[in-house]
């Protein structure tokens, strides 16, 4: 695993001015660029009262931070990037207390620095996706939710698709039924693909595309040839004892931000270095609003 110590981090990115070389060259490849103003390749300077970098030849100011989830931030940017390093550096995320108790902000700001972050990490693990190949494991789960008695459950359906030793695709759905979830399925596995499900009668009509194997867990049947949802329950597993004991209670409304959180961190996991970098890669990407 390429791991990326603490130590690391802060040799990179020790102040301000680092972070925002950082975004200066992610967002315009550096400082030696093509003014906008006056069409002359220059050398633009950090300003020191503001998050911008000045051209040489005509003074116009160019803003590194804009458009991306620094706009109109007054927190430093090494707070923000700290942030990010806190959640890509542990399996359970990072509840918004912590983020407030680490960096010594208000608990608002904490909250929309985790969100902002979770929605990053949606933006970065969408960038290398594609049509899932392999053999591919599909299952759905429950999450959060309290049913009174006499209502009916109000708990946020997230369906996954899993490439066996590849990437994890995962999302709220409205519903389980066939409609929905063939959909989604025919939209990102080709015909003729290997895919494993449980006995769910949703997924009943992809045997005649699909080269479909299903195991019965309702009656304790988990393994079935080379059938089987292991790696899916063992990732939804890790997320609901995330959810429970890291950050207590999640609403449906934001539970995809955290649904992509932890796809991102799985997908990522082999290494440290490269989960970061890679988020941090993203601050090119369109800045994805809330649903």
């Amino acid at each position: 695993m390429a791991k990326y110590t603490f130590k690391q981090f802060q040799e990179e990115y020790p102040n301000d001015a680092a972070c925002l070389a950082k975004l200066m060259e992610i967002n315009f490849g550096g400082t030696e660029i093509v003014c906008p103003s006056c069409k002359q390749r220059a050398t633009f300077h950090p300003m020191s009262k503001r998050r911008a970098y000045a051209c040489q030849e005509c003074g116009h100011h160019v803003y590194p931070a804009a458009g991306t989830i620094f706009h109109k931030s007054r927190t430093n940017l090494t707070k923000w990037f700290f942030a990010m390093y806190l959640m890509t550096s542990t399996r359970h995320g990072v509840a918004a207390k912590e983020v407030e108790r680490q960096l010594g902000v208000t608990y608002k700001c904490a909250w929309r620095m985790c969100h902002e972050l979770r929605k990053l990490m949606a933006a970065a693990d969408d960038k290398w996706g594609g049509p899932m190949d392999g053999h591919i494991e599909i299952d759905e789960t429950h999450v959060g939710g309290r049913r009174k008695q006499g209502e009916p459950d109000n708990k946020t359906v997230v369906f996954g698709m899993l490439q066996r030793d590849g990437r994890l695709l995962a999302a709220p759905i409205p519903d389980v039924t066939t409609y929905t979830v063939e959909g989604i399925i025919n939209e990102n596995i080709p015909a003729g693909t290997i895919i494993s499900t449980d006995e769910h009668k949703a997924y009943h009509g992809l045997r005649h595309a699909y080269d479909h194997g299903t195991v019965n867990h309702s009656a304790k049947e988990y393994v079935r040839g080379i059938h089987h949802v292991n790696g899916l329950e063992s990732h939804w597993s890790l997320f609901k004892r995330a959810i429970k004991g890291t950050h207590v209670h999640i609403s449906a409304k934001h539970s995809w931000k955290y649904v992509s959180e932890f796809s991102y961190r799985r997908n990522m996991r082999k290494s440290h270095w490269a989960m970061f970098n890679l988020l941090v890669e993203a601050f090119a990407l369109p800045r994805l609003q809330d649903a």
